[in-house]
Formats: C-alpha cells, sequence, structure tokens
C-alpha cells in the first residue's frame, strides 16, 4: 500500500513537472508548435517505465530534469525533445533508427551524439572516458546542443551525486572537474560552470572542501554587512554621477576559493576578492565611468586592474575587474559590465544560440573555433588517453595577452613561453625558432611570458624543434606541431637503425637481409601485432624489440644452427621478464618481451598500485613511469615506444618505497608533533623531515616509507584531518 502511495506521489510529481516544462517553453518561445516535446515526453515515460534511479525514485525524473535545464537555457523544441530522449538508446531497448523514424534526423542525430559507446571492449575505463568524450566532441561541432544537454545531463547527476557510493562519487567529480566544467566555461556558460565545480569540488576532496566551506561560513555574516555597506556607498556615488545601475554581490565560490588557496599558498584573510560587487550599466561608457567613480573614493590595488572589454577573454566574456581597499583596510573585488555582457557571462552560447530565428552569429562562431581546431588536431591521434590529456590543456583558461612588434594580439595560456608563442603565429615560425625578445631584450626559449609583453621571434631557416621543447610548451597547438616533427622524424631514423641492427644480427649467421623475402617480414611483424615491415624495423630501432628474437623468427632454421654465435637456447624465450627494482623482488612484468631492462623512472617514483605505463629509451632499458607523470604526455609522442608494464604479483614481505610529502601548514606550536603523530600510528617509518617557515605560514617535507598506494593514501587522508593543514602533496621527484 505505502509502496502503492509513493508511486502515485511520483506521478503527480512527474506530471506537475512536465506542466511547469511546458508553461516556461510558451512564455520565451510562444509562437512555436510544442507538440514534439509532449511526443517525447510520453515516449520517454513508456520506455523507461519499471526503471529506477539510484535514489529510488523513477528513471523518468532524470531526463525530465535535464529537459527543464535547457529550458532555462532558452533552447528550442528539437533540444529539449532530445533531452527527454537522451538516455533511451543506452538504457531501454530504443534504437537511434527508431529515435530518427518517431522524431526526425535532428533529435536522432543529437540523441546519438550524447549516448555512451557502450557495446565495445575498451582495454581500460580511461580509454572508454575519452572516446566517449572525443565522440561527444565530433559530435559538437555539428550541432551545439549535443554537448549543452551533456552539460545539463551532468548538471542534474552532480545534483544527486549523494546516492552513489563514495567511489563512483569521487570519479564522476574528476571527470566534471576535468572536462566538462572546463568546456562549460570555454562555451562562456558561467552559471553551469560555477555550480559544476562546487558539487565536483565538494565530492572529489571533501575535507578540503569541508575545510572552505568552514572558513567562508565563520566570514560570510561579517562580510555579507561589510558587502552590504560598500554595495550603499556605490549607489551613493552613481546617483551623483547620475549612472543608472544595478548593483549585486557575492562572497566567492567555494571552488574558486580553493583554487586561489593552493595556487598562491596564501590563507583566506589575504585574498583580494574574496568579497565582491558586480555593477550592471546600460553602456560601454557607463562601465568606464564606474571605474573611474570606485578609484576616486577607494584606493585601487596595484596591478589589479583588469580591462576585458577592451581586450576579451578566449571565451569572449568582458568587463572591467578592479580591486580596491575599503575604510577599514579590507580588500574586495569590483567587476563592471553591461546587460549585455551579463547575460553573455553567464549564459554564454546558449545565450545567443538559435537554430529556427535566424543564422549563427558571427561571435557564436567564433566561441566554436577552438573547438574545430582541436578536432582538427585530433584527427591522427590514435591513442584514447593522448587525446584527452590533449583535449585538457586546451581546456585550460587562457589568461596572457601578448603582442607582436606591429600591435597584433595574441593569446595564450598561463605561463606559455616564446616558443608557444612562435607556433601561433605559424607552424614553420615555431619549428625555425632560435630565439626571442622579449620587450626589446633577449630571453631563453623557457621563458614565461606576462600579460603586456611584445614577443619577437628570432629564426634560422633549416632549424629543427627540439624535444625539450614539449617540457616548456603550455598551448596544444605547440605541443601538438612539434609531436608531429618529432614523430615523423625520429621514425625515419629509428627505421633506419632497426634496418642496420637486424643486418649486423644476420651477418653473424651468414643471412644476407636482402633474401629475406617482404612476406616474410610482413607474417612477423603481424606476430608483433603491427600491420607493416617498417613498424617491425621502427620497434627494432626504438629498442622496444630485440633483433636476435625478430631474426629467430624470420629464419629459424639457420639461428638454430650449433656452434654459431648467439646460438638460441632450448626452452625459447620467455613470454614475461621480471626486473627488481626498489628492494621489491620481482615488482614489475612486461608482457611479450625478453631481455629488457626494467626501472622505475626518477621524475615520478611509481609505488605498487599506482597505474604505470612503459617507455624504451635508447639503451637504458625499459622506464616505467606513473601514468600521471607530467613527462608522460611529453614521451609518449612516439607510440612505438609504448610498451604494456604491470605490478607483479607480490610473493614476498612488502618493501618500503621512499615517497615524499609537502604539507602547506598554519605554523603553530605543536603542529610537527601531530604530523609525526598521524605517521607512526601508520607503523611508517619516518627518513627525513625539514621545515620552513614565512608569514605565519609552513611548508614541511616529509620522506617516508611507503608501501603501496593505499598506504599512502591513507597517510595523506589522515594528514589532512590535522586542524591547519590546508593542503598535502606528493613531491614526485626525490
Amino acid at each position: 500500500m505505502a509502496t502503492l502511495r509513493h508511486q502515485i506521489a511520483t506521478n503527480v510529481l512527474t506530471v506537475t513537472r512536465f506542466r511547469e516544462l511546458i508553461k516556461a517553453v510558451e512564455g520565451y518561445r510562444p509562437n512555436d508548435n510544442l507538440d514534439i516535446i509532449r511526443k517525447a515526453y510520453d515516449y520517454s515515460l513508456k520506455h523507461h517505465r519499471g526503471q529506477s534511479r539510484a535514489s529510488g525514485e523513477p528513471y523518468l525524473v532524470h531526463p525530465l530534469e535535464v529537459a527543464c535545464v535547457l529550458a532555462e537555457m532558452k533552447l528550442d523544441p528539437i533540444a529539449l525533445a532530445a533531452g527527454l530522449l537522451h538516455d533511451s538508446v543506452e538504457d531501454t531497448s530504443v534504437t537511434i533508427v527508431d529515435i530518427r523514424k518517431q522524431f526526425g534526423e535532428q533529435v536522432a542525430h543529437i540523441v546519438e551524439g550524447v549516448t555512451k559507446i557502450s557495446k565495445i571492449d575498451f582495454a581500460s575505463t580511461e580509454e572508454r572516458q575519452a572516446e566517449n568524450v572525443r565522440k561527444m566532441v565530433l559530435a559538437m561541432v555539428d550541432d551545439i546542443r549535443v554537448v549543452l544537454i551533456k552539460l545539463a545531463d551532468r548538471l542534474h547527476n552532480m545534483r544527486t551525486l549523494e546516492h552513489l557510493p563514495p567511489e563512483r562519487q569521487a570519479k564522476i567529480a574528476k571527470e566534471t572537474l576535468d572536462i566538462y566544467a572546463p568546456i562549460a566555461h570555454r562555451l562562456g556558460m558561467g552559471k553551469i560552470r560555477g555550480e559544476l565545480e562546487d558539487l565536483g569540488f565538494r565530492y572529489m576532496d571533501p575535507i578540503a572542501y569541508q575545510q572552505v566551506h568552514e572558513a567562508l561560513e565563520a566570514r560570510r555574516k561579517t562580510g555579507e554587512q561589510f558587502l552590504a555597506r560598500v554595495e550603499g556607498i556605490i549607489r551613493e556615488k552613481l546617483r551623483e554621477a547620475n549612472i543608472e545601475a544595478v548593483t549585486e554581490s557575492r562572497i566567492k565560490r567555494l571552488f574558486s576559493v580553493h583554487q586561489k588557496l593552493l595556487r598562491q599558498r596564501i590563507n583566506v584573510d589575504q585574498m583580494y576578492d574574496l568579497f565582491a560587487v558586480r555593477i550592471i550599466t546600460h553602456s560601454v561608457q557607463d562601465c568606464y565611468a564606474v571605474l573611474g567613480a570606485i578609484h576616486n573614493h577607494w584606493r585601487p590595488v596595484p596591478g589589479r586592474i583588469k580591462d576585458f572589454i577592451a581586450m576579451p577573454r578566449p571565451n569572449f566574456s568582458q568587463s572591467l575587474h578592479t580591486s580596491a581597499i575599503a575604510d577599514d583596510g579590507t580588500p574586495f573585488e569590483v567587476q563592471i559590465r553591461t546587460e549585455e555582457m551579463h547575460k553573455m557571462a553567464e549564459e554564454g552560447i546558449a545565450a545567443h544560440w538559435k537554430y529556427k530565428d535566424g543564422p549563427v552569429s558571427a561571435r557564436d562562431e567564433q566561441r566554436l573555433a577552438w573547438l574545430r581546431q582541436v578536432v582538427e588536431w585530433q584527427r591522427d591521434v590514435s591513442d584514447p588517453s593522448e587525446f584527452l590529456s590533449t583535449l585538457k590543456i586546451d581546456l585550460y583558461p587562457e589568461e596572457v595577452y601578448t603582442f607582436t612588434p606591429k600591435g597584433k594580439i595574441v593569446v595564450l595560456p598561463r605561463d606559455a613561453s616564446p616558443v608557444d608563442f612562435a607556433y601561433t603565429i605559424h607552424t614553420e615560425v615555431g619549428h625555425n625558432c632560435v630565439g626571442a625578445k622579449v620587450n626589446g631584450r633577449m630571453v631563453p626559449l623557457r621563458y614565461k611570458l606576462h600579460s603586456g609583453d611584445i614577443v619577437e621571434i628570432l629564426t634560422q631557416p633549416g632549424h629543427q624543434p627540439s624535444r625539450d621543447w614539449l617540457a616548456i610548451v603550455k598551448s596544444s597547438r605547440a605541443r601538438n606541431k612539434i609531436k608531429h616533427w618529432l614523430n615523423v622524424h625520429q621514425r625515419e631514423r629509428a627505421i633506419e637503425i632497426g634496418r642496420k641492427l637486424i643486418d649486423r644480427e644476420a651477418r653473424k649467421y651468414r643471412i644476407a637481409l636482402k633474401d629475406l623475402k617482404e612476406e616474410q617480414l610482413k607474417k612477423v611483424a603481424s606476430d608483433y601485432g603491427l600491420g607493416r615491415p617498417d613498424d617491425l624495423l621502427a620497434g627494432i630501432g626504438y629498442g622496444k624489440f630485440s633483433a636476435r628474437q625478430v631474426l629467430a623468427k624470420l629464419a629459424p632454421a639457420a639461428t638454430e644452427q650449433p656452434g654459431l654465435p648467439g646460438e638460441a637456447k632450448p626452452g625459447g624465450i620467455s613470454s614475461v621478464v621480471r626486473r627488481v627494482f626498489g628492494g621489491d623482488s620481482g615488482a614489475i612484468s612486461v608482457r611479450g618481451h625478453d631481455d629488457l631492462l626494467v626501472y622505475r623512472a626518477r621524475c615520478c617514483n611509481p609505488i605498487r598500485g599506482e597505474d604505470i605505463v612503459g617507455y624504451v629509451t635508447r639503451g637504458k632499458g625499459v622506464a616505467v613511469h606513473a601514468r600521471n607523470c607530467a613527462n608522460v604526455t611529453n614521451l609518449m609522442y612516439e607510440s612505438e615506444r609504448r610498451i604494456a608494464v604491470e605490478w607483479a604479483r607480490r610473493d614476498v614481505a612488502p618493501t618500503g618505497y621512499p615517497v615524499k610529502l609537502t604539507l602547506f601548514c598554519d605554523d603553530r606550536a605543536g603542529m610537527l608533533k601531530q604530523i609525526t603523530t598521524v605517521i607512526s600510528e601508520d607503523n611508517t617509518n619516518i627518513r627525513n623531515i625539514e621545515a620552513r617557515t614565512a608569514n605565519s605560514q609552513a611548508n614541511i617535507d616529509v620522506i617516508m616509507d611507503i608501501e603501496d598506494l593505499k598506504h599512502l593514501e591513507r597517510i595523506i587522508t589522515g594528514l589532512r584531518k590535522i586542524p591547519g593543514v590546508h593542503d598535502v602533496q606528493r613531491v614526485q621527484k626525490i
């Protein structure tokens, strides 16, 4: 009986919500036929019947709430119908053909774009995630409604994430912060981006979230009183200047506070923009007049005045930013923009995107230019993880505004180098770059550019890119151009070396390489999972395959003759070789290869339990890196040198790996004692500990013996719970 009452109540709720949806759409599109939305609702109701979400409510609630988010964006009936149907192909027996037949090509195309790939077996969950993101990115180039529905879908999922297990929460939250919130930012959708970031932060890092939340709540009451006083003064000054404007205030969002505290290594009281006032005017002229009025009354903070009206951000959001100091010494930020700028900053591309009311505006086309570039650069990227890492680089906010000697603005990512600048100008300028002048003086190529720099690139015909450049460039364009050049030219060199190595090995057995037929080479290449003989020769040149092993497959009869050099030993070649390093016997397995020395890369010092990847070095064997190592992205442009490695089963007592942690915390009495107590209570040996203090803050470095990843995570969680510890970071290189 109780179940029946719950079902009836839920049905009434969904019907009421649907009526609210229709009423909202009628409000902003009064002349449209909404039958397709009603039909999509009935279709979704029919095919999701009997399905429930993790919260226990009927599954229909989810597509209905997604459609409501789309209605808040004021999207068209086609988009809302697709929103109601977005999970039907993935979670029911419905096919894209059925959707196309019932709702037409546009709805089918959008639904197909947001449907996850589920019927293909991938080697890893990361690969599956990358392919789903790639599919979405390709689809949204043709129809931006694909990503708008995906963002609405992710937003509702994040709002109801508390019903999932903690592991799933953390995974979904990480994907949200890595991919979806940055996409919303690049599309200028500040409102959705902000909510996605705060929700992602809450589940991705609950300890830090709670610390920031408590810090802000402790200051909220006084902060709101302060902002009310500031707003009153601003309104009075605007009346005196005869400027009509609307003012609103806010305390900075949790995730933004957290990011700034980590980036600048400061505490909450040292932030200039914790409290902010936004002033919305009627014209650009009024914006600059307001800025003058603010500076006449309060002292501005040097270096904090930013004119994003004259130089819009890459996502085309515009406003004037300044920071000022109130009479009581409290810093605050002021953002000044027009009504149109405010609408674009909150809603982004969704604000002006039209389908039935006319063509797409030039500015909206510009918003998608970065996306088309991403797709163009990724056409030749076969590795999903490389696609995902490059996309993440491109989604980072670009904040450095530089100039050519002729005054052209070049927008680059934060900490970009002159090499990034050169590749932005032209690929050949990048390849031939030998030096740079910034503001008239010579600087090294690893110099970090700042906004306002005038950059002149010095070139030399015939100069070639260096692999070292991958460590200093920040833009995806530069990274991809360098990788492509290196891949082509180093592969040619590897093929040449491979041919020489196998020829030298063949001469030991009195075999002439020219006598070996192309079909034999193709067959052996196929045995190694390669498509062409050149791939096999490149693998030998890189050191991935042994020339002796390959020759044994090419001419088994000749290489097995007794008494000849390099005679193959009985028992054949072992399929798995294990090497010892760091004291852990049999720590790493390399599948399918022999005679390979294996060692942990010093740049990241991977520990048991971490995701690892192998990279065949020249003359040093296989370097094993943690998958999240900063150098992996730079090294893995040569896919032939990647090799499958894994942690072998542990048959002996665990051995400690030296791991270094840096704690950023308050400088107070008893802090060091609490830190060592947490570590020792987990029976962990401390090798070394050092502390540095300044401005009531402390940086403490601890080197300890760690058994595996779970052990490390326990220690970090315990340390972060200590009052006054703001962050704990692992230092990869010891």
